[in-house]
């Protein structure tokens, strides 16, 4: 039985990863730029994005810079206006609160994370969040997860990971920490054989953890 999860935050517990790539588009349409899809999500699993585009097309890093801030203004203008729930995630995690300890091992900026939860009821069923801040090397390096086993006390062993996208898989694998990754279609492209689950809700996570025979 695990002891221990690690959620990824986006696109596990909110549907918000299609509106950082929104928020993304809508900065490079401000330069004239076209964010092609299909790319962003290739090079998502490799913790690039909206700014390797812009680089490639000849953009400077100063104008870059200011994008960014502008992104990020978009971004979360999104958050406040749409709705970006998903079903069943808090009925989910009451159910596995009675199993296990979880926590939240996010790319999110603390801003972020904090406005999105303002008014959700995810947050009390952790027992600490992980954000962007609070790390040097981003997913997919191990490091975020090592962190979340090392604030535990816990081993990979114990520990279950679940994300939605390669990047997050190749971070729990690198950290030697099984992953189960659940549906989300933004991410559905992705390269999962490396999971050692695929789920399509957090309802399954329960028959993961424990043994229901």
């Amino acid at each position: 039985m695990k002891k221990y999860i690690l959620f990824d935050h986006d696109g596990v517990l909110v549907d918000t990863e299609f509106w950082y790539y929104r928020a993304g588009e809508r900065a490079l349409a401000d330069i004239g730029l076209t964010l092609d899809k299909d790319r962003y999500l290739r090079e998502m699993s490799q913790g690039l994005g909206t700014w390797a585009q812009a680089r490639a097309a000849g953009i400077d890093e100063q104008t870059i810079s200011r994008q960014r801030r502008v992104r990020n203004d978009y971004y979360q203008e999104h958050l406040r206006t749409e709705a970006i729930e998903i079903e069943g995630v808090v009925e989910a995690l009451a159910e596995l609160s009675k199993y296990v300890r979880m926590a939240i091992v996010t790319t999110a900026k603390r801003a972020d994370f904090e406005l999105i939860h303002e008014k959700r009821r995810i947050k009390q069923f952790m027992d600490f969040v992980v954000v962007r801040e609070d790390y040097q090397l981003a997913k997919p390096h191990p490091e975020p997860y090592l962190i979340g086993l090392k604030r535990f006390g816990a081993t990979a062993e114990e520990t279950l990971v679940v994300e939605d996208s390669s990047r997050g898989l190749n971070s729990a694998v690198a950290a030697g920490i099984d992953c189960a990754v659940v549906h989300n279609d933004f991410t559905k492209s992705h390269d999962f054989a490396q999971a050692t689950h695929r789920i399509e809700t957090l309802a399954e996570l329960k028959d993961i953890i424990i043994d229901v025979d």
